[in-house]
């Protein structure tokens, strides 16, 4: 396909409105980026006399880009995003000229991703860069198009440029993901979860979105919101996408497990995630020794999958579990805390002393895992004689 070709077929579909037809020859995805034929070190002149502007621009930005990915061994990746960010400029000036239209919001959605996956690339290649800094710099880019989406005032949500939100929101926290920059995801969040076009949003984007506000959430130890989010992710997640579903259930399980809901063996076996059977069996028994061997156990699997802080929050509920048989075995509504200091002991943490195991039961008091006080001068647990233990572990 020759240049002239290539530009003829993009104005053919640009003229019949046809937003994903033009975004297909604009991604980097695309069988396009294969033609010889179209590595254009200067397109601008041949293609602004076959296309309007800004059209053109995004065109011309698009070649460019090709150009120093196809030609250069190994690609230069650093120009490519440049002229990439070039792209996603001309695009917002699109985004203001047509400003009663949204059908050139998969123009956006292509160059968004590609822009964001070139400042990956060009930060593994230019070593020397701040840990972070291109990437940051491409959600500035990607900032540009949100605020031209998000300032469509329109009602009607045949045309509103804010149905491109979600989309962008989702490339934007992927970045900040990536760049451990998760306090920048929190308006995001709430700009999606206030808008009066969120259940206008494909499937597909509002699952992605609910995995990431989900993780974001659950970071903020906000675990009932965790949960929803989580869960919704899951559940509209195709089953024959395996790996997102277990993706997903990395996050989903220790929040369940946190709010008292223990996975089954067989969810766990079936994505891979036997790591968490043994953490929740040993939080089921009340058990600290089998607790700690588990965490240890699989450490580097918790820590690569950035739950291993929320991970170690379950043990407040082993000893939970724990305390809760030495009620049952002394039947009495006045604990003496020589017993609990004994049972944790016995479990497995023999060096624990009175000091600590009144940290311990004050810690459960407070959370609502026990209701009660401490008697400090007869050194005993007074427990209510109703619902002692609030049930936190669902069968």
């Amino acid at each position: 396909m020759y240049l002239h070709d290539y530009l003829n077929k993009i104005m053919r579909v640009w003229n019949a409105y046809e937003g994903q037809a033009v975004a297909r020859f604009l991604s980097l995805q695309d069988f396009h980026v294969n033609d010889p034929n179209l590595y254009k070190e200067n397109p601008d002149a041949a293609v602004s006399r076959q296309l309007p502007s800004p059209l053109d621009e995004i065109v011309s930005a698009h070649l460019k880009v090709v150009y120093h990915l196809m030609r250069s061994d190994p690609p230069n990746y650093a120009e490519a995003y440049r002229f990439q960010t070039g792209c996603i400029q001309a695009v917002v000036k699109l985004l203001q000229q047509m400003k009663e239209e949204n059908w050139i919001l998969p123009i956006m959605y292509v160059v968004s991703i590609d822009l964001r996956l070139l400042a990956a690339k060009c930060e593994q290649q230019t070593k020397s860069s701040k840990c972070g800094e291109i990437l940051e710099k491409a959600a500035e880019s990607l900032m540009s198009c949100f605020r031209v989406c998000a300032g469509d005032t329109r009602s009607s949500d045949e045309d509103t440029k804010r149905l491109g939100m979600l989309n962008l929101v989702n490339q934007l926290l992927k970045v900040y993901f990536r760049i451990n920059k998760l306090h920048l995801c929190k308006p995001l969040i709430r700009a999606i979860d206030s808008s009066n076009f969120k259940d206008s949003f494909t499937l597909a984007q509002r699952i992605t979105y609910k995995y990431f506000a989900g993780r974001k959430a659950m970071y903020d130890s906000d675990f009932k919101n965790a949960e929803e989010y989580l869960s919704f992710a899951f559940d509209n997640c195709p089953r024959r996408f395996t790996k997102n579903k277990r993706l997903i259930l990395i996050y989903l399980t220790p929040v369940k497990m946190l709010l008292g809901y223990m996975p089954r063996k067989e969810v766990l076996e079936r994505y891979n995630v036997l790591q968490f059977h043994d953490l929740a069996s040993a939080v089921k028994e009340g058990n600290v020794r089998r607790f700690d061997e588990a965490i240890r156990r699989h450490e580097m699997f918790f820590i690569n999958a950035g739950v291993y802080l929320i991970v170690e929050k379950m043990k407040i509920l082993t000893y939970r579990n724990l305390f809760k048989k030495v009620h049952q075995i002394l039947q009495t509504h006045q604990i003496d805390m020589n017993a609990f200091q004994t049972a944790l002991q016995f479990s497995g943490a023999e060096d624990v002393s009175m000091d600590e195991t009144h940290c311990i039961v004050a810690n459960l008091i407070y959370e609502g895992r026990i209701k009660g006080y401490i008697s400090y001068q007869h050194n005993k647990l007074v427990i209510s004689k109703q619902n002692a233990f609030p049930s936190v572990v669902a069968a």
